[in-house]
């Protein structure tokens, strides 16, 4: 073990020319982005890092130093903390990977650098021990945040670099660190407003798990790329000469949204990308701030709108109302000139570093984690209050909640009085009505959202004025548990729905009781559960609520206790829960219609799984199962991330081979306004211009509305969309959805 003391006097450390280069420019880089410098410091952490790591490689096979020193170069470019956070990125593997310890760091560099390192390192141990379950790893996570915020700073750029280099890594890892990134560290990147970073990191997974979108979406941009710079030039023109008459510096810069934003769009729209509209957007920057900055920016909202058409319902005042993560601008979208539409987005720069990178903008203007100003204080009042999580809550729950609460966009939605009421997106009227009263939720028949009556099923969206309707001879339904997103809808619906549960238990029990009386038996609990096991309950409870609920007649309990026999039963043939069967996937399935690892592999049984469906064309990773088959999965499966980050010693590298006459069932949610004739004009598309075969179709309607799942069986991924685009062209069809269960 070596000792904490003098260890860098102590050994003669030659660094290599390019890293010496590199290490200038980070020094150069640190002057110029961030508030003060200790430029000895940082050169002694690099020279300590680069002698630790002196035998070590990176997979690509360059010394292992290029990878701290990539890291700490984006946290002084891109998040520009302090001195520190640069020190702490050159020397944030030393302790997991070398022989230098937290007593040593503490002794070279002082208690805030081994508390950084030291922070650092549990982080890492945390998702190199998969045994250790994700809810306990986000848990472990905050709580080193909370220490020192810094240190999940530094994560990011540790995460973005490695991001940036996966492709040297077995693509089984590949597919982990991607799938952890995109559920965690994204999420994360954005509760701490880091936008740069949190798209940066979003593009990089997507380029991983979704190949082939990716593709598309990058060669559909550089094909319109001139075009669409000649438009912006073409829009910015005259704006720029009104806000220089008007005497405002600013800057004006087009951008186009990242990559996985326009996937986003493109799959939940479910449209190709020539059809989605807002893929770029116009950004002006004020340099004038202080007590000005607001007004300012209302101003030059002012002169946009009288250049240029807006659209009301794309407006969003994000400076009155912030984000939760501190994001202040306004954002408009207006018509041009030529009819397209153009989003802009207007802000001071103060706005603007702070919506570049978040929590990580108050360092310029604090010194250090001590001068935290009120947005900080916020934070880590989130960071506390996340923490209060009650005990009976499960740990998976909790990680979902932890997941919605950071990554959903939140929409502002108005009482009929005009209240301001801030829920997560695609938030229902149920949420709205149990946010405004636990009873108005319970007891809520119906809504009108902007005065027309919806379905309570209807997703909200910012600007809504949403009434509720109520009943006091009405509850809540269990079936509302299916679309709301609130924790507080949630966990009160549960909540009664288990109340409603014990109220049958006891009336069950107490027609038990009743007619066990009449019939003169009287039995002890323990008869009772003898009683309960002979009917295949596994408690009397269950048999109780059976009883209750009809499904049970008591007349079959009391005739076993007399005669001994219990009644006569037929068979039934139970359904599966999902409406599609998946068992004609045996009749052309097999490992001959992939690549495993690349090669064709006979002999192993193969399933494609039922929660995603895949099809030939899908991106899809194998699953090793403990009975030695081999599970199909799509990469954006609703179940990938567990298993990519729980199980990578399972996953196994999966192509398509090509294959000719081989069908796969695959279901489509389609819905609508409800008129005659909609059944027959959906299987006339499908069945007689497509020729494809339907297994099943089935409708329901509601206020006006028809939702339905068809059934049937395509040829591959192609052959898919073309059904889904032709379906879409139906009158009154407002949505095409593939059904994933």
């Amino acid at each position: 073990m070596l000792e904490a003391s003098g260890i860098l006097q102590e050994r003669d450390v030659k660094i290599a020319e390019p890293y010496r280069h590199e290490l200038d420019e980070l020094v150069a880089e640190c002057h110029q982005f961030l508030p003060s410098v200790d430029e000895l410091m940082i050169r002694r952490a690099f020279k300590l890092s680069y002698w630790a790591h002196r035998n070590d490689q990176r997979a690509s096979g360059e010394l292992y130093i290029s990878h701290p020193l990539a890291v700490a170069r984006i946290v002084a470019r891109e998040i520009r903390l302090d001195d520190t956070s640069v020190g702490a990125a050159l020397l944030h593997d030393v302790v997991e990977d070398t022989d230098l310890t937290i007593e040593i760091i503490r002794s070279e560099f002082g208690e805030q650098m081994a508390l950084l390192i030291d922070g650092l390192t549990k982080i890492r141990g945390i998702y190199t021990n998969r045994a250790l379950g994700q809810a306990e790893n986000v848990r472990k996570l905050i709580l080193s945040m909370a220490q020192d915020v810094r240190v999940i700073f530094v994560k990011f750029a540790d995460r973005l670099h490695n991001m940036k280099t996966l492709e040297s890594l077995p693509h089984s890892k590949q597919l982990k660190i991607a799938t952890e990134t995109l559920s965690l560290f994204a999420p994360l990147a954005h509760r701490f407003g880091l936008q740069r970073i949190k798209s940066e990191l979003e593009d990089l997974a997507l380029k991983i798990l979704e190949p082939e979108a990716y593709s598309t979406i990058v060669s559909g941009l550089k094909g319109s790329r001139q075009e669409r710079e000649s438009h912006i030039l073409r829009f910015i023109v005259p704006l720029r000469n009104s806000l220089h008459k008007q005497g405002f510096e600013f800057e004006i810069k087009g951008r186009s949204k990242n990559l996985y934003s326009i996937f986003r769009k493109m799959r939940i729209q479910n449209k190709p990308l020539q059809e989605i509209y807002d893929v770029f957007a116009i950004r002006i920057i004020l340099k004038t701030g202080g007590g000005k900055g607001k007004e300012d920016c209302w101003r030059v909202y002012s002169i946009v709108t009288d250049l240029y058409k807006p659209i009301p319902e794309r407006f969003r005042d994000f400076i009155s109302v912030p984000k939760s993560n501190g994001y202040q601008s306004l954002h408009t979208t207006v018509l041009d000139s030529e009819g397209h539409r153009m989003e802009v987005q207007i802000r001071t720069q103060e706005m603007h570093e702070i919506a570049e990178r978040g929590v990580a903008a108050h360092w310029k203007y604090k010194e250090g984690v001590e001068g935290m100003d009120a947005k900080m204080d916020q934070f880590l009042s989130w960071v506390h209050d996340l923490m209060e999580n009650p005990d009976t809550e499960q740990a998976t729950e909790f990680v979902q909640e932890f997941s919605l609460d950071l990554y959903t966009d939140e929409i502002y939605v108005f009482t009929p009085r005009g209240d301001l009421k801030t829920l997560p997106k695609s938030a229902t009227p149920v949420d709205f009505a149990f946010q405004i009263h636990t009873d108005v939720g319970f007891h809520c028949i119906g809504a009108k959202v902007n005065g027309k009556m919806v379905p309570l099923s209807h997703k909200l969206t910012s600007g809504d004025q949403v009434e509720i309707i109520t009943s006091k001879k009405i509850t809540a339904n269990p079936g509302w548990i299916k679309f709301v997103v609130t924790h507080k809808a949630r966990s009160q619906i549960r909540h009664r729905i288990n109340e409603q549960r014990r109220e049958a238990i006891r009336y069950g029990r107490q027609l038990w009781e009743k007619k066990a009386k009449r019939a003169k038996i009287s039995l002890t609990e323990e008869e009772l559960i003898r009683l309960a096991t002979q009917f295949k309950y596994a408690t009397p409870a269950q048999m109780f609520y059976e009883i209750s609920s009809g499904l049970l007649d008591i007349q079959d309990l009391i005739q076993y206790l007399r005669t001994g026999n219990p009644p006569e039963s037929e068979e039934v043939e139970v359904e599966e829960e999902s409406p599609i069967s998946f068992l004609e996937h045996a009749q052309y399935s097999g490992a001959e219609a992939l690549l495993i690892n690349g090669e064709r592999i006979k002999g192993i049984a193969t399933v494609y799984a039922s929660c995603c469906n895949p099809i030939p064309g899908d991106a899809v990773f194998g699953y090793t199962s403990k009975s030695g088959s081999i599970n199909i999965h799509r990469t954006g499966c609703r179940n990938a991330a567990h298993l990519l980050i729980n199980y990578p010693d399972r996953i196994q590298s999966c192509t398509w081979s090509r294959q000719k006459d081989v069908r796969f069932v695959v279901g489509l949610r389609v819905i609508g306004e409800d008129r005659v004739g909609i059944i027959h004009d959906l299987t006339t598309v499908i069945s007689r211009n497509l020729k494809t075969n339907i297994r099943s179709i089935t409708l329901k309607t509601e206020d006006g509305f028809f939702e339905g799942t068809i059934i049937l069986q395509v040829s591959d991924l192609k052959h898919l969309k073309r059904l889904i685009e032709r379906i879409k062209r139906v009158d009154n069809v407002q949505g095409v959805y593939r059904f994933e269960e």
